[in-house]
């Protein structure tokens, strides 16, 4: 079984999807700063203090949609829109913006915690695996960034001595899984900090009460979202999930209803569709391949992803600087 939808839906996709981010992440306003002001007069512009990521609306938002960039430059290179793809992002990852960005996570350590810093490692790691010579360049501009988000998780991990188990940025598992591939390739510190704190807050975790999913504004799973983390640092993984979900909880399996696309907390449920394909994915990636559970979560996977690839493009703003990413994530 393959667990993911059929390629074509990414080829057919492709352009579109490219068209919808480098229009995003290029358009400032509106933009949601979340800048904690120190005094009356420190009131600067998105792009003065976030020059590389002042778009999409948020700056989780813009760092997680120059990723998808970059992933689709990387797996559709005959994109028509790919040399302005590239000067986007030689513009945007350019050293010395990139250095602003590092110096304003030094003084805001809490910003964006954990979601922002996941998919600024998961950026890092896409660029730095990458053969390729504009991608060499964005991965060494982005180093000094990513080196203070791995102090800033080494900082916080040992501290956090409960998750945050919502289905928004806070989420705690997200955020880790989301920097296991940065963690993996270059940080073993790192990887031990995530496999302690991982197995600390969900290790006997058992009978998840799955029918409380979702809550109104839910982009991702707590449930699903523990489940693919564990999928990476429970060995045997399957004798963790039989406990997690003794059954597979029909909750889980049927997409959420999205009353109205154009409300920015309702539309959430458009990325929660997808970002449960992607865990679902994963969690078959890890069972073995003689699981009998198997065929009702690829058939679950095929749902989400046909109730949720259609808003991608063509709506309203609120979905389009951000719900690409999530459409790349699972078809990729």
């Amino acid at each position: 079984m393959a667990h993911v939808p059929d390629g074509s839906l990414f080829e057919d996709s492709a352009e579109g999807f490219t068209d919808v981010i480098l229009k995003a992440v290029c358009q400032e306003y509106p933009n949601d700063l979340r800048h904690l002001m120190t005094g009356p007069d420190d009131r600067p512009l998105p792009h003065e203090i976030h020059p590389s990521f002042y778009g999409c609306c948020d700056w989780h938002s813009a760092v997680e949609m120059h990723w998808a960039l970059v992933r689709l430059l990387r797996t559709a290179p005959e994109l028509t829109s790919a040399a302005e793809a590239r000067a986007v992002l030689d513009q945007h990852l350019a050293p010395d913006r990139i250095a602003i960005e590092a110096a304003y996570l030094e003084t805001h350590p809490g910003f964006k915690r954990p979601y922002g810093w996941g998919w600024a490692l998961m950026l890092t790691h896409e660029a730095a695996t990458w053969d390729d010579l504009d991608a060499h360049r964005w991965a060494a501009a982005l180093e000094p960034l990513a080196e203070t988000l791995e102090r800033r998780y080494l900082e916080w991990l040992p501290k956090a001595t409960y998750p945050q188990r919502d289905g928004m940025h806070s989420n705690s598992a997200f955020g880790l899984a989301r920097a296991l591939p940065f963690a993996r390739l270059r940080s073993e510190r790192l990887l031990a900090a995530i496999t302690t704190a991982a197995r600390r807050w969900f290790d006997d975790d058992r009978d998840y009460p799955a029918d409380w999913e979702p809550s109104g504004a839910d982009f991702l799973s707590p449930a699903l979202t523990e489940a693919e983390l564990m999928a990476s640092v429970s060995r045997p993984f399957v004798d963790w999930f039989d406990g997690f979900f003794p059954q597979l909880p029909n909750s889980l399996l049927e997409p959420a209803v999205v009353s109205d696309s154009t409300d920015g907390q309702i539309a959430h449920l458009h990325g929660l569709n997808l970002s449960r394909a992607c865990c679902w994915r994963r969690v078959a990636e890890a069972l073995p391949q003689d699981d009998p559970r198997l065929g009702t979560i690829d058939a679950a996977i095929a749902r989400y992803a046909e109730a949720a690839l259609p808003h991608v493009v063509g709506g309203n703003y609120m979905l389009e600087h951000w719900l690409a990413c999530y459409a790349l994530l699972l078809l990729t």
